[in-house]
């Protein structure tokens, strides 16, 4: 009797036996639930890179010849704009020169003629423009000439009541910042009509395209 106990060993008892098969068996349900699942995400995913493959290879592959074209015209169009914007830094504003003019001329002064000249590459456009009482344009002359660079005029000519009053002038064109320079060339007294008044003429430079003072 004790050598048939010793060859059977010791006896598990029945709930933890079933208690360890449960077990073994839901960790190999989970295993195989996750297998399947990652099966499942696999064969999903080759198949949404074949379908962007396909898409992909129904796209039509531009000739050679279009691709230079392509370049050619972005190069020059690239070309164009450096030279505009190079033309664009060298050009003077003169619609803002006049607007500073305007802005700073007293109201005792009135102009006869006012002239401003900037060169180019090779001549410089000359533009006149004539007056005949303050604020108010009777004329205006374009002419070209020969201009070193540098020799950039702006000059007035005009009256006023007094020699104060033009010292007045030159005070108020010093600050615009488009013009440099300004200096008077005569002041002088003048009858017009019944009526003394003081004939001046002021020139000065037009600040060159990003200069500063």
């Amino acid at each position: 009797m004790r050598d048939d106990r010793r060859r059977k060993g010791p006896s598990i008892p029945t709930p933890v036996a079933v208690t360890s098969i449960a077990g073994f068996t839901l960790v190999a349900a989970l295993l195989g639930l996750l297998f399947v699942s990652a099966q499942g995400t696999l064969k999903s995913r080759r198949l949404e890179l074949a379908q962007k493959q396909q898409e992909l290879a129904a796209i039509p592959v531009p000739a050679q010849n279009q691709v230079q074209q392509q370049d050619a015209l972005v190069a020059d169009k690239k070309a164009r704009v450096t030279a505009l914007n190079a033309a664009l830094s060298k050009r003077i504003a003169w619609d803002r020169v006049l607007r500073e003019f305007a802005l700073v001329l007293p109201d005792d002064v009135w102009l006869l003629s006012l002239s401003a000249r900037a060169p180019t590459s090779a001549a410089t456009t000359a533009t006149t423009t004539s007056t005949g009482t303050a604020g108010s344009t009777s004329g205006t002359s374009t002419s070209s000439g020969s201009l070193a660079v540098g020799e950039l005029g702006f000059t007035i000519d005009g009256y006023t009541y007094s020699h104060e009053a033009v010292a007045r002038l030159l005070t108020r064109l010093s600050v615009i910042p488009d013009l440099e320079q300004v200096q008077l060339e005569k002041s002088e007294q003048a009858d017009l009509g019944d009526r003394s008044v003081v004939h001046f003429k002021i020139e000065a430079n037009v600040r060159a395209p990003g200069a500063t003072s």
